[in-house]
């Protein structure tokens, strides 16, 4: 398949200024587990960033995200992603919106195990996926984040949580960028700590 054709499938991608690589963005109005738990005081999708700022300020986003929402279910997207995120060497799921249901999971996987040399990071708040870990591919890192702010979770291999201060994250100090820093990518990092945003 060639780029063009995979772009025309996929929609678009996301190339956030702060980290490495591109993403894949959806729309976190959908998040199964985010939109309960955007209800609760006190929990990180209370203070979602994916529900404000340019998400919410330029209607084109949002519509992308829905359109890439919809081009997943395409009998065509797991090899039109490949065609695109096997040129990458770091690569993020969902800098918005997080894993629908299995069927999503296992297109991630399939998607990953076809791009061995791209580092996949997949942040997610579906307990559910800790069930499907023992079949995760090597290449793909997902971190577990606890709902609640300062909630650290330790029985994932990897992990992250939203913290008031001392977070570990260096973006902040980094002009809001990665740079060279690739924790969230580093499957010997225990727990990535943000700071709230």
């Amino acid at each position: 398949m060639k780029v063009k054709e995979a772009i025309k499938i996929t929609d678009s991608f996301t190339k956030t200024s702060k980290m490495p690589g591109l993403s894949y963005s959806l729309p976190a109005w959908e998040c199964k587990t985010g939109s309960k738990l955007r209800k609760i005081k006190g929990s990180v999708c209370s203070m979602c960033y994916a529900l404000k700022g340019n998400y919410t300020r330029y209607k084109a986003i949002k519509e992308a995200q829905y359109r890439r929402l919809e081009a997943m279910k395409s009998p065509l997207w797991v090899e039109a992603m490949i065609t695109i995120i096997k040129r990458q060497k770091w690569f993020r799921w969902h800098d918005a919106g997080d894993v629908q249901d299995l069927e999503h999971l296992n297109n991630i996987y399939k998607i990953c195990e076809a791009t061995p040399d791209t580092n996949h990071w997949l942040p997610t708040r579906e307990a559910w996926i800790k069930n499907e870990l023992d079949r995760k591919p090597a290449n793909l890192v997902i971190r577990f984040s606890p709902p609640m702010m300062g909630q650290r979770v330790d029985s994932w291999p990897n992990s992250s949580m939203v913290v008031d201060k001392d977070a570990s994250c260096p973006a902040p100090k980094q002009g809001g960028k990665c740079k060279d820093c690739r924790m969230c990518w580093n499957p010997e990092i225990k727990v990535v700590s943000y700071g709230k945003h």
